[in-house]
């Protein structure tokens, strides 16, 4: 099996600069206090979607509130989560087979219906909060250019309707007749369409750490985490270190996704770090409208996939670029977690993106507007750690979504917050039980299937 890469697997100084932190909210290098406080009842590492839904739903309906802080390596929001796709997409039907072979059809069958969860209780609480940050509920689609693909949809979408899986009914198949109709991209064979979500989330987490400041959490950015103690002292406490001073605490959770390891060694082959690349694009002349579609996923091949959401300004955030890189120049995305620059085997591939992409957009000038990298925690088994660490009282891990967080993270974060809250087990969270981080999962060390 390959190892991980003898570098330090923490976030880097001069980040590339994502769309979504072209617009900074006044909490993005917020230190609550000047000082660290010295001792609190949980700290959160982690201040992106993880972190801050964890926080929210600590403090949220409590009238006694932890003491709360949540630590920030560099700015709010600036990890995986301010760098992503800009879509809450549930896989309703794409991973249900291999997750079913796997695990068994109970399983794959869960995780469908807590990523369509998800995307209810992200929808309820933009709504909640009246969060402005470009929410829009939308039609998204899988538009599949590769006929083995095609087909193996269509056969796996028609066995979840034959069993009667809840999340098959908001599925519609197109074939080979009418996919690039339906999702105006060149050659598609077919397409899936069901109900998603586009957004801002740098806005969407902002808000909601702006709520939570208000409340009295305590937020420092800029304050790298260096280490964790190995055990808790003879009171239970933990001593957690930064680059500005110690917190004791008795709660700590660790919402760190690709840097997990930096900080959890028993991690470092169970989640390892992995570089995307993506891009806004602007264009001069617009093409035709790519049906109703405002989300999609082009599928080339086997791992190899372009996403993209549709911006109400008339960009686009695409990213992706995987065949450039997913077999060849392994090295550029592997086990990295340097985001001062892209994937260098895909420089220039969204150059042209549009134009050999969608019908009818041969002329449409697109133009890359920003181009970013983004570090996301991929894991042994493809499914995220959530819970408490093993052996280890006291420390809880929401991290390794595999590059899908958003239709995972809310109610991932909901059920560890109320484990802390309310001491519950995580059978009682509403979690799939297949994402329980566990001994058994930690010792069962093969290849990351990114």
């Amino acid at each position: 099996m390959e190892q991980p890469t003898a570098q330090p697997v923490f976030p880097v100084a001069n980040a590339t600069v994502p769309f979504w932190r072209t617009e900074l909210h006044e909490l993005d290098s917020h230190r609550s206090t000047e000082e660290l406080p010295a001792e609190q009842d949980v700290v959160i590492i982690g201040a992106g979607f993880s972190g801050t839904t964890c926080a929210y739903y600590l403090t949220d309906d409590n009238a006694e509130s932890p003491k709360i802080t949540i630590l920030e390596a560099r700015e709010a929001c600036s990890g995986a989560t301010g760098r992503n796709g800009g879509h809450c997409r549930p896989d309703l039907h794409v991973g249900f087979a291999t997750r079913r072979d796997n695990r068994g059809f109970e399983a794959a069958n869960a995780v469908a219906c807590f990523e369509l969860a998800n995307l209810e209780a992200v929808t309820a609480l933009v709504r909640k909060e009246q969060i402005e940050c470009d929410f829009e509920e939308v039609t998204s689609a899988n538009v599949y250019l590769d006929e083995k693909q095609a087909l193996s949809a269509k056969e796996n979408l028609m066995e979840m309707k034959e069993l009667r899986c809840p999340t098959a009914s908001l599925v519609k198949y197109h074939g080979p007749e009418e996919a690039e109709k339906v999702s105006g991209v060149k050659g598609a064979k077919a397409v899936t369409t069901f109900p998603a979500a586009t957004m801002w989330p740098y806005k969407f987490i902002l808000h909601l750490l702006s709520i939570l400041v208000a409340k009295g959490v305590n937020l420092q950015t800029n304050t790298p985490v260096l280490k964790v103690s190995d055990s808790a002292d003879a009171d239970g406490y933990w001593t957690v270190t930064t680059s500005r001073g110690d917190i004791k605490t008795k709660k700590v959770v660790f919402a760190t996704n690709g840097y997990t390891s930096g900080l959890l060694p028993e991690y470092s082959q169970i989640i390892r770090p992995v570089r995307g690349t993506c891009s806004r694009i602007t264009v001069a002349n617009p093409g035709p409208p790519m049906g109703k579609l405002k989300s999609m996923v082009q599928y080339y091949g086997p791992k190899t996939a372009d996403y993209q959401a549709n911006r109400a300004d008339g960009s686009f955030v695409i990213g992706g670029a995987w065949s450039t890189c997913r077999f060849k120049h392994v090295q550029q995305w592997r086990d990295v977690v340097d985001d001062s620059q892209t994937v260098p085997a895909a420089a220039g591939y969204f150059d042209d993106f549009m134009e050999r992409t969608f019908v009818g957009w041969d002329h449409s000038e697109s133009k890359v507007d920003k181009l970013w990298a983004g570090i996301m925690g991929y894991t042994e088994d493809s499914e995220p750690h959530l819970g408490k660490i093993p052996n280890k009282e006291g420390l809880f891990i929401c991290a390794g979504f595999n590059g899908h967080g958003m239709p995972l993270v809310l109610l991932s974060a909901k059920g560890v917050a109320n484990m802390i809250k309310d001491g519950i087990d995580f059978s009682e969270t509403g979690i799939p039980s297949i994402y329980e981080t566990s001994t058994w999962r930690l010792n069962k060390i093969t290849e990351v299937p990114v």
